[in-house]
């Protein structure tokens, strides 16, 4: 509706200052002539809009005009109370910080509007850690944490996954949650961004050394184009299998690097073909020997030569342990 379209013109030309006729029909997913015309029935109701040419010209409110807005709706109410992750609060020293806040704006709000907020706490609750997962030591955290608010440079100390630790001088960009773990984003002096798990990260200090953060950084969009860059290089080993029908529910909760595709019809002894993607070879292998003779490899004949041997090797060795 316009009326919801005028009132969230407002409240990004509030929150952003100044933002272009594409910037806000992109964002609220409608023409720029659309634009245009709502920017004209806002200055007729009154609203001091006003458009700047040039290069970096756009539309702004005039300064130190603001409009409390009012009139939320429950989706909109809702949204805002859904319980964040406790644990991510924690690790951020925020989880006080953030109940105080909700209670303030729950304070805010109109009586008929509270019992549906109480409503969200007690019929959505965020978890994002895993069952089995234990927490990651992170001894620098609190280094990481206050690094991304200044725009010092940062010295660590870097553990690689192979074990050996570097040191490099870098510009905190900022952290980011991937379930329950954290990875800290910075650049290098040549202005290349890279990942950091958080709890590799053993030693960290800041040096007296100014950065200029850059202007265009997006933390949110680099970091889905960064995850999805790494989805795309991982390495992809496929085996074509027949397996007995009774694992086959086991198999369709598997775990994190295996992918599962069924066939169409069963062989003459009742087992399904099914095609599995594993990232390595070494993962294949694990993954179906601990299904012994549930599971039977058709292709690659080289991945069923050495399941075989590798399956003599371990009744070898245990037949020497008695």
């Amino acid at each position: 509706m316009r009326a919801d379209r005028l009132i969230s013109i407002l409240l990004l030309l509030q929150s952003q200052g100044q933002m272009t006729a594409k910037e806000l029909s992109e964002r609220l997913e409608v023409s720029e002539r659309t634009i245009y015309r709502d920017m004209e029935a806002l200055s007729g109701s009154g609203i001091p809009v006003f458009a700047e040419r040039g290069k970096k010209g756009g539309w702004s409110l005039l300064e130190g005009y603001q409009t409390n807005l009012t009139g939320l709706k429950e989706a909109e109410i809702r949204a805002l109370f859904v319980s964040p992750s406790a644990q991510l609060l924690e690790d951020l020293g925020l989880a006080h910080t953030s109940e105080e806040a909700r209670n303030k704006l729950m304070a805010s709000l109109p009586s008929i509007y509270r019992e549906h907020v109480n409503d969200v706490w007690n019929r959505i609750h965020i978890d994002t850690s895993t069952w089995r997962e234990r927490k990651e030591k992170m001894v620098t955290f609190d280094v990481l944490k206050n690094a991304i608010w200044k725009e010092n440079k940062l010295k660590i100390e870097y553990q690689r996954a192979d074990g050996i630790t570097n040191s490099r001088i870098v510009k905190p960009l900022g952290l980011v949650a991937k379930g329950s773990r954290w990875y800290f984003i910075a650049a290098k002096d040549n202005d290349e961004i890279r990942n950091y798990r958080a709890s590799r990260i053993t030693f960290a200090e800041l040096i007296n050394e100014t950065f200029e953060r850059p202007k265009d950084f997006d933390l949110a969009q680099y970091w889905r184009s960064s995850t999805k860059g790494f989805i795309e290089s991982l390495p992809n080993y496929e085996v074509w299998v027949e397996v007995a029908p009774a694992i086959l529910p086991r198999l369709k909760f598997t775990n994190r690097f295996v992918q599962m595709e069924e066939g169409e019809s069963e062989n003459q002894e009742g087992w399904l073909p099914v095609k599995l993607s594993f990232h390595t070879e070494g993962e294949a292998k694990g993954f179906i020997l601990g299904f012994t003779d549930q599971i039977r490899v058709i292709k690659p004949k080289e991945l069923h030569d050495k399941l075989l041997l590798m399956a003599e090797a371990a009744v070898k060795f245990y037949k020497q342990g008695k």
